[in-house]
């Protein structure tokens, strides 16, 4: 008996993406695989925000660096939550989450940014272009989920990714206004 690590191994893929196995959950088939498919969509967009969180916490620059480089970072934390439950409820529906960065390149619909430092007023509107992707993804989605009887995944949509979404695009939004100088 040796106690070297067998390296190298390669093994056979035992579910497909895109396919879901039996649990005895109270949904049809059809249920599910539709909760799997909208899911992953909102997953890789999820994914995709939670990235650009983390790129403008580190490249943001200027007089409101402070607050927003740790604003910034609480929303990507918040984002990364939501990618783990998001994931773990299509696993629970029997599904494959997508998780491997270049497949969510494939399946998000956001935009990628461009490579180097923006300014911050394009670096919160892009967050907040994102958020509204997702946000109206989330919305239908969770509409024709509640007609589809998947109480559980309606309620992951609407108590988590909507409400987490909408309250952080408001955070986001406020930097935005423009505020007249006070002169006295």
């Amino acid at each position: 008996m040796s106690s070297q690590p067998l390296l190298n191994q390669k093994g056979q893929i035992i579910q497909e993406f895109g396919t879901i196995k039996q649990f005895p959950l109270g949904l049809s088939y059809e249920v599910r695989m539709y909760s799997c498919q909208r899911l992953n969509r909102v997953l890789a967009d999820t994914q995709i925000l939670y990235s650009l969180y983390k790129k403008h916490h580190w490249l943001v620059r200027g007089a409101t660096f402070y607050q927003l480089h740790l604003l910034l970072d609480k929303h990507a934390g918040e984002q990364l939550e939501l990618v783990d439950t998001i994931a773990e409820r299509v696993q629970t529906l029997g599904g494959v989450a997508v998780g491997d960065p270049r497949h969510v390149a494939e399946i998000t619909s956001i935009p990628r940014p461009p490579d180097g430092v923006e300014e911050i007023p394009a670096m919160l509107s892009r967050l907040l272009q994102a958020h509204e992707t997702i946000l109206i993804e989330a919305h239908d989605a969770a509409a024709r989920i509640a007609e589809l009887g998947d109480d559980g995944t309606n309620d992951l949509l609407v108590s988590q990714v909507i409400r987490t979404g909408e309250l952080q695009a408001w955070f986001l939004a406020e930097h935005l206004v423009d505020t007249p100088l006070v002169r006295v």
